[in-house]
């Protein structure tokens, strides 16, 4: 039966890439082997299933009831036989791996043993970061539990001077042929060894640190260089660093996916800043000026004007954050919240009195002409709920 690729990563079956990265970002944080030790199946098995379905080719594969992972006879598709055979044995024995065909020829010899050292997978190690080191850049200690070359035997499985041994199952070919019987009659089908596993020889006398895979787990300490202006969710890709495939294969790559912490003053937007300076009254109408601490380079001057009103945002050029590339830093943006007092002692109140009666300013409701004009809340609401 076909494996449920869209159950493992908990998405329905018509889910967007997007939902699909998602939901494979949350399950591997979850699972990573640096997080649950105990996991490292499931992780994997989320890793596949991740591969899978970000494939179109494969994922087209899986909605057609098939499994693109399953390896010969495993039940690629799970459509229905003929005979003592189905349709992806017919297919396969004609299109697939080149079996024999039962009409008087054959139709190739097949595809002989594969090596038994391959690539290794790629790693996935996730570090978090505050905004400051996201901005200067850092170098981070990591730490990775992955598979490396077994010091014992170097890659080659065997335990001292032995060597592997031809497959007595499959003769050294990787494969064994079967006739089975179809609805185009008697077809030749070629299917992988299940002694060798298509390697075409076995070792009698594995190594014995490694069992003959070639490679062990291990946990190692290394620093990776963190980029200034990464961003959260952004991958540093280490060439090499990751698992060492099975017999000594080369090995894959390291990923180092960046987390970035919530600052306690400011909210990041790519290379742009936002912060929100509480600014009294008498500030906002007869104007001051003051400085903001900034990621890098000390402090920016925010200069608030004279009859500043409420949600006013000051931008200062060049104090963000640098970007990745080129460097050049984005803009600080400051939301003036204007702070209207709430107790008033005798004098400011007397103060204030003096403010109205001199000013000859009163409440009034806002209509469509005024509120306009002065391109104040008013506009802004019927702006809004005219869009409904």
């Amino acid at each position: 039966m076909a494996r449920d690729y869209y159950g493992i990563l908990g998405v329905a079956k018509g889910a967007s890439d997007q939902e699909i990265k998602r939901a494979y970002r949350k399950k591997a944080r979850e699972l990573h082997p640096d997080v649950n030790p105990g996991e490292e199946d499931r992780f994997k098995e989320v890793s596949t299933a991740y591969e899978v379905l970000t494939d179109p080719e494969k994922r087209r594969i899986v909605d057609a009831g098939g499994d693109p992972m399953a390896g010969p006879g495993q039940g690629g598709f799970s459509g229905g036989g003929f005979g003592s055979g189905g349709l992806g044995d017919v297919f396969e024995a004609f299109f697939g791996s080149g079996g024999g065909g039962g009409f008087g020829g054959g139709f190739g010899s097949g595809r002989g043993p594969r090596s038994r050292v391959q690539p290794g997978e790629p790693a996935l190690v996730a570090v978090e970061l505050d905004l400051d080191e996201c901005a200067a850049g850092v170098n981070k200690e990591i730490t990775v539990d992955t598979a490396i070359l077994c010091d014992l035997c170097k890659g080659s499985g065997t335990h001292g001077d032995s060597k592997p041994t031809s497959c007595d199952t499959c003769k050294g070919q990787g494969e064994i042929q079967a006739v089975q019987r179809s609805f185009l009659g008697q077809v030749m089908t070629v299917r992988e060894c299940p002694t060798c596993h298509g390697v075409g020889e076995v070792i009698p006398d594995p190594c014995r640190k490694c069992g003959g895979d070639g490679r062990v787990r291990s946990r190692r300490t290394m620093t990776v260089k963190i980029p200034a202006g990464i961003e959260n969710g952004m991958r540093v890709r280490l060439s090499g660093q990751g698992e060492v495939g099975p017999g000594g294969g080369p090995a894959g790559d390291l990923y180092v996916e960046v987390t970035e912490r919530q600052h306690e003053v400011f909210v990041r937007d790519k290379d742009d800043l936002h912060c929100t300076v509480r600014v009294p009254i008498a500030d906002a109408a007869l104007g001051n000026e003051i400085d903001v601490d900034t990621i890098l380079d000390g402090t920016a001057r925010v200069t608030i004007a004279p009859g500043t009103q409420p949600g006013h945002v000051v931008k200062v050029k060049g104090q963000g954050m640098p970007h990745l590339n080129t460097g050049v830093r984005g803009t600080l943006h400051a939301h003036l919240e204007v702070v209207v007092p709430t107790k008033l002692d005798t004098a400011q109140t007397e103060a204030l009195n003096q403010f109205r009666e001199a000013s000859h300013e009163q409440p009034e409701v806002v209509s469509s002409a005024t509120g306009a004009a002065a391109g104040g809340l008013f506009s802004r609401l019927r702006n809004a709920f005219a869009g409904r």
